[in-house]
């Protein structure tokens, strides 16, 4: 038996410019990592590697060299090593600079173990027996862009909508959501909205008073991230409930963790696995943010249906969920084909359904 891994970059399209305050997103590159016995080549683990660009704490210029690095380091390790637990020990290997790699690896490795069934934890989504509530993301654009996504999007049943604000004039805005908040109460529409820190400091404190009248759920990192005091005093006397995302980048300590939480004191947490270190990782945030009574809520960062896929089966764990941020999988013009379907708000996972991978599987020899 000769574990071996080893990666292939792909680049996503997206179907449309995706706006944010931090730029347009047309194209994102994600590095498959593929864990198989060379005596067995069929049976291939898949776990994705994708930092963000400007938001990952991997993002940086020599990320693909040190992922080819740890796949050569891989390929010299003794297999015995797995029969502990998996997450712990590749954080040892890999190390805490590379938190999306330590997802790629971890989930690959759990695919691996089930397989090569795409099965990364395996429950009642992962048998297509459990929907997974989901919101519908609204990016920005021109209004006429944003009200067409808003139209598609209730259309197909969804009753939580995420807007991306902070790149337009924030009258628009403002316009945009007075609108939306007339045709539908509380009741039948949940919004959030989320600034990617696009919020001045002196500015943010009427700016979340004005978003508050108009009954939103929540609103994700109003200022830049690493602003703490005055992050912990906005969470503090803001009348929009606060959640944080870019935030926990970067925190991977357990106790870092709690001394974060515990300063600001957020109303909700945002867990984007692929940036904070894996399943692992989300779950330190998770069993904190209960302690801390912090509501959360699990998002995919851009993934493929590959790692999309591995992060839907991870929070199926978790029972009683409000909306996930878990819709990303319809973004792109050539993600792979999967049994990750959205209907009428919800994720599901088809039975049944085909995953079609030749060209990350197909190359293994």
């Amino acid at each position: 038996m000769a574990l071996v891994s080893d990666y292939l970059k792909y680049t996503l399209q997206f179907r449309f410019e995706a706006g944010t305050s931090r730029g347009v997103l047309t194209e994102k590159d994600s590095y498959i990592v593929r864990i198989y016995d060379t005596e067995s080549p069929e049976l291939v683990g898949l776990g994705e590697c994708g930092p963000l660009k400007g938001l990952s704490y991997d993002d940086r210029p020599d990320f693909e060299e040190r992922l080819a690095e740890l796949c050569q380091f891989f390929n010299t390790l003794d297999l015995q090593l797995f029969s502990w637990n998996v997450p712990i020990v590749l954080n040892q290997l890999i190390g805490q600079e590379y938190p999306s790699i330590l997802f790629g690896f971890e989930t690959a490795m759990l695919d691996y173990l089930s397989g090569g069934k795409r099965l990364i934890v395996d429950n009642d989504f992962a048998r297509g027996l459990r929907q997974l509530p989901i919101n519908g993301l609204i990016w920005m654009g021109d209004r006429a862009f944003m009200e067409r996504q808003i139209e598609e999007k209730i259309a197909a049943g969804f009753t939580t909508l995420k807007l991306k604000i902070g790149a337009l004039d924030f009258e628009q805005e403002i316009d945009l959501l007075t609108a939306l908040r007339e045709r539908f109460t509380p009741e039948q529409i949940t919004l959030r909205v989320d600034a990617n820190g696009a919020f001045a400091p002196a500015e943010a404190m009427q700016k979340l008073t004005r978003l508050a009248a108009l009954h939103l759920h929540s609103i994700e990192q109003p200022i830049r991230a690493g602003q703490h005091e005055l992050m912990a005093d906005l969470c503090q006397h803001s009348p929009l409930p606060i959640a944080l995302d870019e935030e926990l980048v970067g925190h991977m300590e357990y106790v870092d963790k709690f001394k974060l939480l515990k300063k600001i004191q957020p109303q909700f947490v945002v867990l984007k696995p692929t940036l904070l270190g894996g399943l692992r990782h989300a779950d330190e945030w998770i069993e904190l943010a209960n302690r801390l009574n912090i509501g959360w809520w699990v998002t995919s960062a851009l993934e493929s249906n590959v790692g999309l896929n591995a992060i839907a089966q991870y929070t199926a764990k978790y029972r009683h969920l409000i909306p996930q941020g878990l819709g990303t999988g319809q973004l792109y013009y050539n993600n792979f084909d999967s049994p990750l379907l959205i209907n009428g708000g919800q994720l599901t996972y088809e039975v049944g359904g085909e995953w079609k991978l030749e060209k990350i599987v197909g190359s293994v020899q």
